[in-house]
């Protein structure tokens, strides 16, 4: 067992596990979080295990993940507006924790890369990352007019 490996076991067991929790139980509000939350740590932990086992299959599935994982929160905020309008979710200490630990992994694992096309499938996986996180949650607590509207 590396590092790598290590660190994504940490990653898949404290924030995937408690986000899976928060899924099952709870009110709405916080189980539409825990399920953007659940994609915004399950992608840094396949980039992990990518290095750790030397596999780059796997940066190829965190990319998938990076791309469907916030559209499918938005289909979310769309289908539930209308119940998460009387009490948006607020989790903005959770989606800054979330970007700032996928952009934290992405640029170690830029760091021992090293410069070559793996470099670039590394950037665009975090910028999907940290970037549809970001609009996904916005879209969650109401912050875009078209999530609210027909």
């Amino acid at each position: 067992m590396n590092g790598w490996i290590l660190a994504a076991t940490a990653v898949l067991g404290a924030g995937v596990g408690a986000t899976v929790w928060g899924v099952a139980t709870g009110p709405l509000r916080r189980r539409v979080v825990a399920q953007n939350l659940s994609t915004a740590l399950a992608c840094p932990a396949l980039l992990l295990l990518a290095q750790g086992y030397d596999r780059p299959a796997y940066v190829d599935l965190a990319l998938v993940l990076a791309l469907l994982g916030p559209v499918g929160t938005l289909v979310f905020a769309r289908l539930l507006a209308g119940e998460l309008a009387g009490d948006p979710p607020r989790a903005r200490a959770l989606t800054r924790s979330a970007a700032g630990l996928g952009a934290g992994v992405v640029l170690a694992l830029c760091v021992a890369v090293g410069p070559s096309r793996a470099l670039l499938k590394l950037l665009v996986v975090g910028v999907l990352l940290v970037g549809g996180n970001l609009l996904a949650s916005r879209a969650l607590s109401g912050g875009m007019a078209g999530a609210r509207r027909g």
